[in-house]
C-alpha cells in the first residue's frame, strides 16, 4: 500500500523465512534485529511497527532504537497486543513475551524519547468474540476464515473507525508519537 502511494518502504525482519516472504511480496527487505537496526541516526521519515514489540525481550532497548533511527521530524506508528487478561496459548504459539496496557506501552514510549500523539484501544467491539476463542483456544487461532463471515469482520471493524471507542478496552493497541523536544 506504501508502495502504491509513492513511499519507498523499507522492511526489516529477524527470520529467513518472514524476510523471504516479504521479498515474494515485493518488498524491499534487509535482515535486522529490532534492538539494533541497520541505519544510521535520523535516517527514517516515519517508522512502523505492527506487532513487533510484543515478541523481544527487551522492548525498551527496541523503542529506544525506534527512536534512533527516527528524524526529529518524524512518526513512529506502533500496534501491540493489549490487555493482559486476554493472554492465552495463542500468545503462547505466536512467540508473545506480553500484552500491554495504554499505561504500559505510554510509558515504554515515552521512556524511549517519544511524545505520544495518539494511543487508543482497536478491535473494541471483537473484544468480546476474541476473549472467548482465546479463553477456547489451545495453540494460534490465525486461521483462515470462511469469506462470509471475514466480510462481516472486517465490516464490524471498519465501523468501529467512526465510533468513539479508543478509550474502551479492545484486542489491541494502537500509537502514533513523534520524537519529544527534549
Amino acid at each position: 500500500m506504501l508502495q502504491s502511494l509513492g513511499w519507498r518502504p523499507l522492511a526489516f525482519e529477524y527470520s529467513a523465512t518472514g524476510a523471504e516472504l516479504a521479498r515474494s511480496r515485493g518488498l524491499q527487505v534487509a535482515r535486522a534485529d529490532a534492538h539494533a537496526l541497520p541505519l544510521r541516526d535520523g535516517a527514517m521519515g516515519v517508522v512502523i511497527a505492527l506487532d513487533v514489540l510484543e515478541h523481544l525481550e527487551d522492548d525498551a532497548q527496541a523503542a529506544r532504537e525506534l527512536r534512533r533511527v527516527l528524524r526529529p521530524d518524524g512518526v513512529l506508528v506502533v500496534a501491540v497486543p493489549a490487555d493482559p487478561t486476554l493472554w492465552s496459548a495463542h500468545d503462547d504459539a505466536v512467540g508473545h513475551l506480553r500484552r500491554y496496557t495504554a499505561d504500559t506501552l505510554g510509558t515504554l514510549l515515552t521512556e524511549a524519547g517519544f511524545e505520544i500523539q495518539q494511543l487508543r484501544s482497536w478491535n473494541v467491539l471483537l473484544r468480546p468474540l476474541a476473549a472467548l476463542r482465546r479463553r477456547a483456544s489451545t495453540g494460534s487461532d490465525l486461521d483462515d476464515v470462511a469469506g462470509p463471515v471475514n466480510l462481516g469482520l472486517r465490516a464490524v471493524v471498519a465501523l468501529e473507525r467512526f465510533l468513539p471507542l479508543g478509550r474502551r478496552r479492545g484486542v489491541s493497541l494502537f500509537a502514533v508519537a513523534v520524537p519529544s523536544a527534549d
